[in-house]
């Protein structure tokens, strides 16, 4: 029959999760507070592995097992309330980690005071960290907020193997102390505990880089499709989107219309105030812009100055209703973000033709635009209404 040495088994797994929480950090370089959460789970986790093996150097009983085990057990659900909270970030949601939380605090402050119990204490801590571990499955297995990828199940599977563990473990020590008198007990529940601590936390910590990955990815995406400064869509996200929403409105025969914006006098802006406040301007600009539009709208930093509304489903009377909004909207808060007013020239032009194309319709819109600016800035005009060049 194959023996099963339990504390090489924990000895082992201790210091592999030693060597995760130095070489991580490193070599994940510079993280968000997702990334930073998880690698904070893994140390305390493994602060918890050190003391609580540390703990049996010391006689059985004493103050310096007791003070040890007890910040054993504070660090490894401390751990899991930080692997809790990264969890909940990389599925898109604000985290909410109260409950297990609370879990912890009252497994650690019982286990400290019924320390001299021994039956006690090991079915208190093990059956609240199984309820703990049970919270972060519950978390997982609902819904995420943004596309993410089967990292999240690969943890649900290592969590209730664990939770599982744990459970029989807490009855095990609660009500069959004789057979599980101490830590290492060769108890074939404690073998499996052994075995499955050092596959799940292999299989967790791969869990965990997955999960950095693919927020990373997402990331990247977002890079690529959003103008850093302002936060909204760069030119290129916008004409893909537009393309798109023109030819939906051709084919369900629904009006939509392009709104072409330039700040006024923004080159004064940047040399009386400085490039700094003339950034602060652009990002006024866009927070309004995403105040006054409507689910569908969609809206881009063209260039430099220069931005673009495409209104989905808008007749003019929308689209220059749209256009009031904004300026209304600036008027009541530019001057208090920025210390001074902000207005704009605008150039608008409807879909006309089944045939039209975004570039044409731009190009309409920018004639406009450009007629606004000779007759004095400050207004918006409908490129319908001027006399537009022959191709």
């Amino acid at each position: 029959m194959l023996r099963i040495d339990i504390s090489s088994l924990f000895i082992a797994m201790t210091l592999n999760l030693s060597i995760m929480a130095v070489a991580l950090p490193y070599f994940m370089g510079r993280v968000n507070r997702a990334a930073r959460c998880a690698q904070a789970g893994i140390v305390l986790q493994t602060a918890g592995w050190i003391f609580l093996l540390s703990s049996s150097t010391f006689p059985r009983g004493g103050w310096a097992d007791q003070l040890l085990s007890t910040l054993a057990m504070a660090s490894v659900s401390g751990g899991m309330v930080c692997n809790a909270i990264a969890f909940e970030l990389w599925c898109g949601r604000q985290p909410n980690a109260r409950l297990p939380a609370a879990i912890a605090v009252v497994m650690t402050v019982g286990y400290g005071i019924g320390y001299s119990d021994y039956a006690f204490r090991t079915g208190w801590a093990n059956g609240l960290l199984a309820l703990q571990i049970a919270t972060v499955i519950a978390s997982l297995c609902r819904k995420p907020q943004v596309p993410i990828g089967r990292w999240r199940w690969l943890l649900v599977i290592c969590l209730s193997i664990q939770m599982a563990v744990m459970v029989c473990r807490a009855v095990l020590g609660a009500f069959y102390t004789a057979e599980f008198p101490n830590f290492y007990a060769p108890h074939v529940v404690n073998q499996v505990f052994a075995l499955s601590s050092n596959a799940m936390m292999v299989l967790s910590v791969v869990a965990i880089l997955l999960a950095h990955r693919d927020e990373a990815a997402r990331e990247l995406e977002r890079l690529a499709t959003l103008d850093g400064l302002t936060g909204a869509l760069n030119r290129r996200a916008w004409l893909l989107q537009s393309t798109i929403d023109l030819a939906n409105s051709v084919r369900y025969r629904q009006s939509l219309g392009v709104l072409l914006l330039d700040l006024d006098y923004f080159k004064q802006i940047n040399d009386t105030h400085g490039h700094g406040v003339g950034d602060r301007a652009l990002q006024v600009f866009v927070t309004g812009l995403r105040a006054v539009s409507r689910v569908g709208d969609l809206f881009c930093r063209y260039g430099g100055e220069e931005f673009c509304v495409l209104l989905n489903c808008a007749d003019l009377n929308a689209v220059m209703a749209y256009d009031e909004r904004l300026r209304q909207w600036l008027t009541q808060h530019s001057a208090r973000e920025l210390g001074f007013g902000l207005s704009y020239s605008g150039g608008v032009a409807m879909r006309i033709h089944d045939a039209d194309a975004i570039e044409i319709m731009l190009q309409r819109a920018d004639v406009a635009l450009y007629q606004a600016k000779a007759q004095g800035r400050g207004h918006t005009l409908d490129s319908a209404v001027i006399s537009l060049p022959k191709p």
